[in-house]
């Protein structure tokens, strides 16, 4: 018996699937292209759809922006596609891995620092082993959660590593090495190596990580060596002008009011919480996380947030879906999710100008029956602020970077053997909003 409730309002669903934005022909190497591969980031859109929106809705000089930022995808084809590329996230690791893909660092430089990082490491330090290994263990956090994920040997290896790389002077090619460092962790855990979700492997191989991070540091370089190609010297000469990016709220964007002619974004679901969970390894490494409970009270739709029952969440839709969830702690998620998503498309229309657009990428999901019917939601309160539907993408997603099933009961995200699943988000849409 199908239990889903059916809200009464047509669903985006009827809207015919437009193939032309799936790009279900891109492979790996293309959608890794330049900086884009430096880091395994879940639920990214791909550059070629940043790319296409950007092109399609701005003209060189214009200001973009991506206020849920993520890695940084948006940014980097703004600078590159010849537009000043801003973005923001409250994520920590969000923030240091857009900056370091979007920062130009000369090429002699760079690999002058690796060399005589390969150089170190390989010789262990040149004699001075226990003297990294003892500053190791005061530079790194004490958290009882690094040991529950990381074996003794695997940590004094790490903490090696770590405490040479921040023995680097300059802090762009420290940081570019720090992104090395964070994409092995999750090889040098115990954490399940094809699962997302936090689950411990007790036979988990044993990974060398001076090994990986050796490799992935050059595979960063010559990914970076493409990138310092096709960015146009102009933006490399005044990087500080052309990409602005900040580890701040989605609702306060480092642009003047109606000055940006484009966003591009793809925001975040009800469930951050579980991106929260997938960053934690760098995030324990390089201190932003003490507890993770914490940690996820910061991310939009906590149900930590304060009680705001009052708040006008701007769609009749939106009320009618908190409604059919009910007084508990979903309803309450769902009802935080939609107000801070609010909050945001205020502020983005306090940043574009006239005629400016929005494009946002998004998703429906369902919890307990009740259908999340994120994009008719997000169009609604656009249209209730000022703003008027420029144009509806349905789009196929051929593959995207978090667990591909639900619990058709709770929602949450579930391995694939177990029974009642659902997938999580076979298609998506794109809303292109214009500002009135």
């Amino acid at each position: 018996m199908n239990n889903t409730i059916i809200l009464e309002r047509t669903t985006f669903s009827e809207i015919p699937i437009d193939y032309t934005w799936s790009f279900s022909d891109k492979t790996i190497k293309d959608t890794s292209y330049i900086t884009h591969g430096y880091y395994t980031y879940p639920a990214k859109f791909i550059p070629q759809l940043a790319a296409r929106l950007i092109l399609e809705n701005s003209k060189e000089g214009d200001i973009v922006i991506d206020p849920f930022m993520g890695s940084g995808t948006t940014v980097v084809e703004s600078i590159v596609n010849n537009r000043i590329g801003i973005g923001t996230d409250i994520n920590e690791i969000a923030y240091l891995l857009a900056k370091v893909k979007t920062t130009p660092i000369k090429t002699s430089e760079l690999l002058q620092e690796f060399n005589n990082l390969d150089f170190d490491l390989q010789s262990r330090l040149n004699g001075q082993y226990d003297y990294f290994l003892k500053k190791a263990e005061q530079i790194l956090p004490k958290n009882e959660r690094i040991d529950y994920w990381f074996l003794p040997q695997q940590k004094e290896k790490l903490s090696i590593i770590f405490a040479r790389i921040l023995e680097i002077q300059n802090n762009d090619i420290k940081d570019f090495f720090l992104i090395a460092f964070a994409q092995i962790l999750k090889s040098c855990s115990v954490w399940l190596q094809k699962s997302v979700k936090p689950t411990r492997d007790p036979h988990k191989k044993i990974y060398e990580p001076l090994t990986l991070f050796l490799n992935q540091s050059k595979k960063m370089l010559k990914k970076h060596f493409e990138f310092d190609k096709i960015l146009n010297q102009s933006i490399k000469n005044n990087i500080d002008k052309f990409r602005i990016v900040k580890c701040s709220d989605s609702r306060n964007l480092p642009c003047e009011k109606d000055t940006a002619a484009l966003i591009v974004t793809s925001p975040p679901y009800v469930t951050s919480y579980e991106y929260a969970d997938l960053h934690q390894l760098p995030s324990l490494w390089f201190g932003y996380l003490s507890e993770l409970s914490e940690f996820r009270k910061k991310f939009i739709g906590s149900a930590y947030k304060d009680d705001r029952k009052k708040i006008d969440l701007k769609s009749s839709l939106a009320d009618k879906i908190v409604l059919q969830l009910g007084e508990n702690k979903k309803g309450k998620e769902v009802k935080n999710y939609f107000a801070d998503m609010l909050e945001s498309f205020l502020e983005m229309k306090r940043v574009l100008k006239k005629g400016g657009r929005a494009c946002i990428v998004i998703g429906n999901t369902e919890f307990n029956g009740v259908k999340i019917l994120n994009a008719e939601v997000f169009q609604e309160q656009f249209e209730n602020i000022g703003f008027k539907t420029y144009n509806i993408i349905h789009r196929e997603i051929p593959s995207k970077m978090l667990p591909s099933t639900r619990d058709t009961k709770t929602g949450q995200f579930v391995k694939v053997t177990d029974k009642n699943l659902k997938l999580a988000y076979p298609t998506e849409y794109i809303l292109i909003m214009e500002k009135l």
